[in-house]
């Protein structure tokens, strides 16, 4: 009997943004011209999600220490630097954000 579970092979790669707010207290104390520029941001990676690039972001509200995590799926690593460019967020200078590559392991799907 042959094993047909085996996953099909991707090509495609996966990153791990991080970015960090102004201020420890961000999410609580934002200005109206943040919060608008944040409401821009969320539409932005909301969009990046209804294309298959976003997996999946949102805050981390760690309070010593909060964050905005992304994990994102390209084709290749050039895109990042560019999608990060793109963000309302960065554009505006109120995020910086980096990234990092990162090995996932995705649920398997099944044709």
């Amino acid at each position: 009997m042959s094993d047909n579970t085996e996953s099909k092979t991707t090509s495609k790669m996966h990153f791990m943004l991080k970015s960090t707010p102004p201020r420890t207290t961000f999410h609580q104390d934002m200005t109206e011209e943040e919060r608008d520029i944040m409401l821009n941001h969320i539409a932005y990676w909301t969009d990046k999600q209804k294309q298959g690039i976003a997996l999946v972001f949102g805050p981390v509200l760690n309070p010593t220490a909060p964050q905005g995590l992304a994990i994102i799926e390209v084709e290749n690593e050039a895109q990042v630097p560019i999608l990060i460019a793109e963000d309302p967020a960065v554009i505006t200078g109120i995020m910086t954000t980096e990234f990092y590559p990162m090995l996932a392991t995705l649920p398997n799907q099944h044709a």
